[in-house]
């Protein structure tokens, strides 16, 4: 079960959503309940629902679409509630429907009358996309049939913002379903399931992006250096592969898309620079490669939170695992598959600390906003950063009320995470400096540092320790977070 190390309250959610529809009474006229779960590719949706089925116990009915033609998807769908375990599923070899509002029907009824059973339809993206009407039809069947069996339907995509749409204002199946959103382990999890100190736990959060599958590979006690070169030596490993096929799956027909994520997981951040990167396309190419990113939520546009208002956006692959595989993996495959791994191994080596400063910060301050409020800073709506475009001013940490154009700066911050260097007056100087030139205003200050701290006139510090240990508190009993609503 090492895969499911940090899934257990997404199990429990699972498990209370079923004990809804088992504990539902007999004179209730729809007993069935509906969760939609999205997630990235390849997070462990499809392992985290199977082992839900498996301890549930239920009769269930398991189908994955592929992306193939209407009829062909059809078909196969028949085929899995053939060889479910469902008492009546014989009904399906008996009477062969022929379109999917048939098939729907037919399966509402055959599901059990007294006792619960679990629909699992994965991959609803690719349905929604090759099947004519398939959110309406999937709406008149849960309406008219599915909904007043005891059932429990799970829908699964990986399409964040399609399975995000499924469920909106003026859909056919707004509001008929509760929502998860399953994210990666988190650093702290991570950190417990590899054995790991806190500081390594961010470094492995940051090369793993927190995926099950990559993690599992992870032998427990072992360092970065120790992981990364048994991986390398591999070329089949899920380090090497997972970053291809989930490519695969989200771009199958878009080679400008994968262009211009390579371009920005190399650490090209500007607009200009991007496009020089992707090999000067134009404007209106990038742009529409850049929507499409930012639609998948597999790239981040920002821009600095400030007093004034900016243009200086900037880019970053928000899946920290697959910035480090563009950066470090994906341009030397050729070598790794030569079975030279230990070329990139030195290369990884000589860039790693100039790389994990930047690719840190995000975490970081997410990490930072789940830890506070925490004298004497208060809890801020907005924690992002600050630039301008020559760079001569960036500053890592801006706590404010409102992004982009604040209001009110609630503090400022500097990150430092070296293993051998702490914050030191020379960095609280240069952080005062950035102060004055953004506000005139006696903004607290802070710093973030791997190796701590030694200087004075700071408002506030926090070490990896602290900052993994907002992540740990951050596991209530409540259905956060996965967003259950």
């Amino acid at each position: 079960m090492v895969a499911f190390i940090g899934r257990e309250h997404q199990l429990a959610v699972l498990d209370a959503l079923f004990a809804q529809v088992a504990g539902a009474p007999d004179t209730d006229p729809r007993p069935g309940q509906c969760l939609l779960m999205r997630g990235r590719r390849r997070i462990g949706k499809s392992s985290l629902v199977e082992a839900f089925v498996d301890r549930s116990g239920a009769p269930a009915v398991f189908f994955t679409a592929a992306g193939a033609a209407d009829e062909v998807e059809l078909e196969s769908f028949i085929e899995a509630v053939s060889s479910s375990d469902l008492p009546d599923r014989a009904v399906f070899d008996d009477a062969t429907p022929g379109n999917w509002s048939a098939a729907l029907r037919q399966l509402a009824g055959i599901l059990p009358d007294d006792r619960p059973s679990v629909v699992v339809i994965d991959e609803v993206p690719y349905l929604v996309d090759r099947v004519d009407a398939f959110e309406g039809i999937l709406q008149r069947a849960w309406d008219r049939e599915l909904s007043r069996k005891p059932v429990l339907l799970i829908l699964v995509g990986s399409d964040l913002s399609m399975m995000e749409a499924l469920s909106s204002y003026g859909r056919p199946f707004h509001q008929r379903g509760k929502e998860m959103i399953l994210g990666p382990l988190n650093p702290a999890e991570v950190g417990d399931m590899l054995h790991l100190p806190p500081a390594e736990a961010f470094d492995a959060a940051l090369v793993t992006g927190g995926l099950p599958l990559i993690c599992a590979g992870w032998q427990p006690g072992t360092d970065l250096w120790q992981f990364l070169s048994a991986e390398l030596a591999n070329p089949v490993s899920p380090l090497l592969v997972s970053a291809e096929r989930s490519l695969a799956g989200e771009f199958p027909e878009s080679a400008m898309a994968r262009t211009i994520l390579s371009a920005i997981g190399s650490g090209e951040r500007t607009f200009t620079n991007i496009a020089r990167a992707a090999g000067g396309i134009s404007h209106s190419t990038l742009t529409r490669a850049t929507e499409v990113l930012t639609d998948k939520r597999m790239v981040a546009a920002e821009l600095p939170v400030a007093l004034r208002p900016s243009k200086e956006r900037r880019y970053h692959v928000t899946d920290p695992y697959l910035r480090f595989w563009l950066t470090f993996i994906a341009p030397h495959l050729p070598e790794i598959e030569r079975l030279r791994g230990d070329l990139t191994l030195r290369r990884i080596e000589a860039g790693w600390t100039s790389w994990r400063g930047r690719a840190v910060e995000p975490l970081l301050r997410e990490s930072l906003a789940r830890l506070l409020p925490d004298d004497p800073l208060p809890a801020a709506p907005v924690i992002g950063s600050y630039w301008t475009r020559s760079n001569s001013l960036e500053i890592d940490v801006v706590g404010a009320d409102r992004a982009p154009v604040a209001r009110q700066l609630l503090f400022l911050g500097s990150v430092k995470w070296l293993e051998r260097s702490a914050f030191d007056n020379h960095d609280l100087l240069a952080l005062q400096r950035h102060r004055a030139a953004v506000t005139d205003e006696a903004v607290p200050l802070l710093a973030i540092s791997r190796s701590g701290v030694q200087t004075s006139g700071l408002d506030a510090s926090y070490g990896p320790a602290e900052l993994l240990g907002a992540w740990q508190r951050s596991q209530p009993n409540d259905p956060s977070p996965t967003e259950l609503s």
